[in-house]
């Protein structure tokens, strides 16, 4: 194993996004302020503020980490079968058990160092 390859590989989504969410939310505070029945409107940023700071996917030498807004899924390369693009460039994970896991931030032009921190003896 190379000693300048690294042992994890994190892909986020982009910091954009969460200070979109942001500036939405900021926006939003006059209408939620207008009377309680509008303080729902607050939530739909708040939790795109979250997913963006939250989700993504971890890649190590052990398998993958998938991350979404509430939960996470942990998976073995063991039980990884094939790994491939759909046509919107999104990275996807077929499992052994059939299974079709999305990797959360991961596109197509990062499957390369994927596959290669995945590949046993590298």
């Amino acid at each position: 194993m190379r000693t300048d390859q690294p042992n994890r590989i994190r892909f986020r989504p982009h910091g954009a996004i969460a200070i979109a969410a942001l500036v939405a939310m900021i926006g939003a505070v006059p209408l939620a302020t207008a009377g309680w029945y509008y303080l729902p409107v607050l939530l739909v940023p708040l939790a795109v503020v979250v997913w963006a700071l939250r989700a993504g996917t971890d890649v190590s030498r052990d398998g993958l980490r998938v991350r979404a807004l509430l939960g996470q899924r942990r998976i073995g390369w063991s039980e990884v079968s094939e790994l491939g693009a759909d046509r919107r460039g999104r990275v996807l994970a077929r499992l052994t058990d059939g299974q079709v896991v999305p990797l959360t931030s991961v596109r197509d032009r990062d499957l390369p160092r994927l596959v290669k921190l995945g590949s046993p003896g590298q």
